[in-house]
């Protein structure tokens, strides 16, 4: 369940159509009710956000454990009375916010549920917008853990949402070993996450 929102009024119908017409070589995102379009991903983010979805595989397996996640590669989120549409690298839900994730036949490709988490693969590009604009979204929809990766710097910032501010829990670097919130079950090995 996402937070209260502001009453404010929806996307401008330009937005929305521009939106619409963006083409698929690019990501599109509606952020407080402007466009942002971006090339798709470099090769070290892509590689980086695809390793650490495989690393995680163990939170989306059912009923295993440590199990209970939902986590899914590129999700386009409709978040807020807008909506914002927003894309992280990564996202992840607690099985029981979103026991079914493919939901029925005629679902939206959208979520408009809040995550639990989000991971976004920092790039010279995306930087001040993930870290500025997204950041403040999914602090205003109550996502609980932010994750900042930077593959070029080799660097995991792990934020955690409390009392409607995010905190920087941890800053790890290089090819440390860590454990951090909210998969701090698994050891995360960050030399895999750069590999070549």
């Amino acid at each position: 369940m996402s937070a209260q929102h502001p009453p404010f009024p929806g996307n401008a119908p330009e937005v929305e159509a521009a939106f619409q017409a963006v083409p698929d070589e690019m990501v599109a995102e509606i952020l407080d009710g402007e466009l942002f379009t971006f090339p798709r991903p470099a090769r070290p983010h892509t590689r980086t956000a695809s390793r650490l979805g495989r690393r995680l595989g163990p939170f989306d397996d059912d009923p295993g454990e440590p199990g209970g996640w939902v986590i899914l590669d590129e999700p386009e989120l409709h978040l807020g009375p807008g909506p914002d549409k927003v894309v992280p690298d990564l996202a992840g839900w607690r099985r029981e916010r979103m026991p079914d994730a493919l939901g029925p036949d005629d679902a939206p490709a959208h979520y408009d549920i809040a995550p639990d988490w989000v991971c976004e693969v920092i790039s010279p590009s995306t930087e001040r917008v993930d870290r500025g604009k997204k950041m403040r979204i999914y602090r205003r929809e109550g996502v609980r853990h932010a994750w900042l990766i930077n593959p070029v710097a080799q660097t995991l910032e792990v934020y955690r949402l409390d009392d409607g501010r995010f905190w920087l829990l941890d800053p790890h670097e290089g090819d440390a070993a860590v454990r951090a919130e909210p998969f701090g079950a698994l050891e995360l090995p960050l030399a895999a996450l750069w590999a070549r």
